[in-house]
């Protein structure tokens, strides 16, 4: 088991741009893959982003070209970049690592929310 660490969650305009930071306590190299999801009030949680071990990566359609996941093996990090953020954005946003054994850990969430 992992444990995970989200910060970088706030308020932001429409429009703007937030940077999620997602710490592992050990070596991200030493899990399956690790990434993104968002549970928006009302919603079932879904996926954002996801990267695996080998670095490939794989997004949500309809975010494709707003969001961008990248990791710093150096730091155990993992990080979501959104952009031209928008209202509907707004939700809890999870990391999740997966291990090899398929084992799932969750941080605890961290809150986006897009508003004017």
């Amino acid at each position: 088991q992992v444990q995970l660490v989200e910060s970088g969650g706030g308020l932001v305009q429409p429009g703007g741009s937030l940077r999620l930071s997602c710490t592992a306590s050990r070596s991200i190299l030493t899990v399956n893959a690790m990434g993104w999801y968002r549970q928006a009030p009302g919603k079932q949680r879904e996926l954002v982003a996801s990267m695996t071990k080998g670095g490939v990566t794989n997004y949500a359609d309809s975010l494709k070209g707003r969001f961008t996941i990248s990791r710093d093996t150096a730091k155990n990090t993992v990080h979501l970049q959104m952009n031209n953020l928008k209202p509907e954005d707004t939700a809890v946003y999870y990391c999740n690592a997966v291990s090899i054994s398929r084992y799932e850990s969750w941080g605890q969430g961290t809150q986006v929310t897009v508003s004017s």
